[in-house]
């Protein structure tokens, strides 16, 4: 987990599956008992509050599989799943869903807050995660990271409006969906629009 081993190739598919299983189940789950309550040593808890709770192994599990399969695990899914955790067990323990519903903007935070910090060091910390996967000039680098601090912080912003001021159902399905998409999206297009700075990767010469 360290970075010390190289990463096994597996199927695409099934990676997939492991990294975005998680969030789909606990949308299905959610929309399943959305309307339910229940009831746990004299406690009533929501539909909302269980599908959080149960989204805690399902995503420990995915990670641990994932780990064993590829031989390695990066940083930001450590993360990650420590805050799914964390502020998983806070929903639970104070039977209160805007604990976790406020993960997703502390994780957008934090990212945009790690990647200023960089920035203003005058170096790419995403370049230093990702450079060997995705080779690319420094000023590629260092425009990408601005945009993608950015990206972030406004992701951040956008989810305490979301969940301060819409229903809990219409938050799962932004969260779930839409902000992944957005962020899909935005990282397609800089990479296309960042395609001078690539770096071609050398032709082997006889």
């Amino acid at each position: 987990m360290g970075g010390t081993m190289a990463e096994r190739k597996i199927n695409p598919i099934l990676k997939q599956v492991l990294e975005l299983g998680p969030t789909i189940l606990f949308f299905l789950i959610y929309m399943r008992i959305k309307d339910d309550t229940f009831s746990f040593a004299g406690t009533e808890y929501s539909g909302f509050i269980v599908a959080a709770v149960i989204l805690v192994p399902l995503l420990l599990v995915s990670t641990f599989t994932l780990w064993l399969l590829t031989g390695t695990i990066s940083r930001m899914q450590i993360f990650v799943a420590f805050m799914v955790v964390f502020f998983g067990g806070l929903t639970a323990w104070f039977n209160d869903e805007q604990f976790f519903k406020m993960k997703t903007t502390i994780v957008y935070g934090t990212f945009a807050l790690i990647l200023g910090i960089g920035l203003l060091r005058g170096t790419s910390l995403l370049q230093w995660v990702m450079g060997e996967a995705l080779p690319m000039k420094p000023e590629g680098w260092m425009i990408l990271t601005r945009r993608l601090a950015a990206m972030f912080a406004v992701l951040a912003v956008a989810n305490e409006i979301i969940w301060r001021t819409q229903p809990t159902e219409l938050w799962v399905k932004l969260e779930t969906f839409a902000m992944p998409a957005a962020l899909f999206l935005f990282l397609m297009g800089n990479f296309m629009a960042l395609q001078r700075y690539m770096i071609e990767p050398e032709t082997e010469k006889d």
